[in-house]
């Protein structure tokens, strides 16, 4: 789907950045509006270092194409995330970036690499590799994550990056 975004907006490049930006947040757009979840939000309050009108033509242009337009009025926000507020709360982070994001088992292995260091799992942030350009699997542990699993992690098919914070 994120190619089909690509390919719609490749000569809009603003435009682009509107939709994945609406994408990235779980916005909505059923008809010429966007929402979350069933709350209105105005084009202006989107305007991503763009003006109205492109927030306006994107949104447009989303419901004129018949493949794009049936993903878009579905789109929900996944909830709130821990992660900002994960140091704060005494929780650990782990941020994974693959090679290949399509790879089976990446979530799993991550995890039991966890589990091994005694850590449980409270929210797990996976970004579809087809909404989304830089897909992330975010992990938030119940503690701090220890600097000693980051090697295990990175040996997992597919890890390309692992951030801890």
């Amino acid at each position: 789907m994120w190619k089909r975004i690509q390919v719609l907006f490749e000569t809009h490049p603003e435009r682009l950045r509107v939709a994945e930006f609406l994408l990235k947040n779980g916005f909505a757009v059923r008809g010429n509006r966007i929402f979350v979840s069933e709350v209105e939000v105005p084009t202006l309050k989107v305007a991503v270092g763009v003006d109205r009108r492109t927030v306006s033509e994107t949104i447009r242009a989303i419901d004129r194409d018949r493949k794009v337009r049936t993903v878009f009025p579905k789109i929900e926000s996944a909830g709130p995330s821990l992660r900002a507020t994960a140091k704060q709360l005494g929780l650990g982070v782990v941020e994974i970036t693959a090679d290949n994001p399509n790879k089976v088992g990446i979530l799993a292995s991550a995890s039991r690499v966890l589990a091994e260091h005694g850590i449980g799992i409270r929210q797990a942030l996976v970004d579809d590799p087809e909404l989304n350009p830089d897909p992330k699997l975010t992990l938030i542990g119940d503690r701090v994550i220890p600097g000693k699993a980051i090697p295990l992690i990175l040996k997992i098919p597919a890890v390309a990056k692992v951030s801890i914070y």
